[in-house]
């Protein structure tokens, strides 16, 4: 019959691709993207607040989302059962950019982006809480090692401290609620969708914050923040669209060749020379995030596994 056709055809159909080196390619390009507008962001915030910065990006943002918002779009993406989750991962999302931005305006780009990338061990204590995960030993000692970097690199209690290096570890932070938040919509929600709703939260809550702190810009620093809005929304997306050809745990540790994207930015563009506690702490951090991303790999294995043995599965 046609319609039990239609749907064993639906069912074949694969959520995912399975092409890693595609994906591979696309994590690669991706951190070409996000470099370029961190390293862009840090220039721009000599001359503007980074409420201001983090503002024009947001607003970029929701302009090349438009297209999804609007009710004639035979792309409509604003339909949706969970305008609360999609309200708190837009604002997330939005602390994570607007904090991060704030830290470079006080960091060589190279400890801010390397601080930043500690966020999967926020995610491992987060996944806890919100998504009722166990969380093994193994998993504790790689996050304890991460945390190590991070004092590597910041340094508490000697000179080199500065306070503004909390600006990247709460950035971290919300970047982790921003993830599981997503997790929580995973296979529920469209990605444009999820993105949509993300580019309105912000912008609704800097429309509101960014009259107190405005600052006329030039025409050279609206250029400046659009292409960090472009920047940013394409390395985001071009991320979603690599996690359709490879697992995590395969392209986690392409994403942190954005740190020498921005070490060499930095230091062509700043003069900046990544210290040797940055490079060593670094090292930690993204020792701890690789080892976390193998974990759940592991883990996936292992309940798909179980979903294998289970009689109701």
């Amino acid at each position: 019959m046609p319609v039990p056709e239609k749907k064993q055809q639906a069912r074949r159909a694969p959520a995912r691709v399975d092409h890693p080196f595609k994906g591979i390619a696309l994590i690669l390009l991706s951190t070409v993207f996000l470099g370029c507008s961190d390293v862009t962001a840090k220039y721009l915030s000599t001359s503007l607040p980074s409420t201001e910065i983090t503002w024009i990006r947001f607003l970029t943002f929701t302009l090349l989302f438009t297209p999804v918002m609007l009710p004639a779009s035979p792309f409509y993406a604003m339909r949706t059962k969970r305008p609360g989750l999609h309200v708190m991962r837009g604002a997330a999302l939005l602390g994570s950019s607007l904090f991060f931005i704030t830290g470079l305006g006080f960091l060589p780009i190279a400890e801010a982006s390397a601080t930043g990338f500690v966020a999967p061990l926020f995610v491992t204590a987060l996944s806890i809480v919100f998504l009722g995960e166990k969380v093994g030993m193994r998993r504790w000692l790689a996050t304890a090692l991460g945390l190590i970097g991070v004092l590597i690199i910041l340094r508490p209690g000697t000179s080199a401290f500065h306070p503004a290096a909390f600006f990247p570890l709460v950035s971290a932070a919300c970047w982790a609620g921003t993830l599981i938040l997503t997790r929580m919509m995973s296979g529920r929600e469209a990605v444009v969708t999820t993105m949509a709703y993300s580019s309105l939260t912000g912008l609704a809550i800097l429309t509101a914050i960014v009259p107190f702190v405005w600052v006329t810009p030039s025409w050279t620093a609206i250029a400046l923040g659009i292409f960090i809005g472009v920047a940013s929304t394409a390395g985001q997306w071009i991320v979603v669209l690599a996690y359709r050809y490879g697992d995590a745990s395969v392209l986690a540790p392409f994403s942190y060749s954005q740190l020498l994207w921005v070490s060499i930015l930095g230091f062509f563009i700043f003069g900046e020379v990544p210290s040797i506690w940055t490079i060593v702490g670094a090292a930690f951090i993204v020792a701890s995030g690789l080892y976390i991303a193998h974990r759940e790999r592991v883990r996936r294995a292992q309940l798909l596994v179980l979903e294998e043995r289970s009689p109701n599965a």
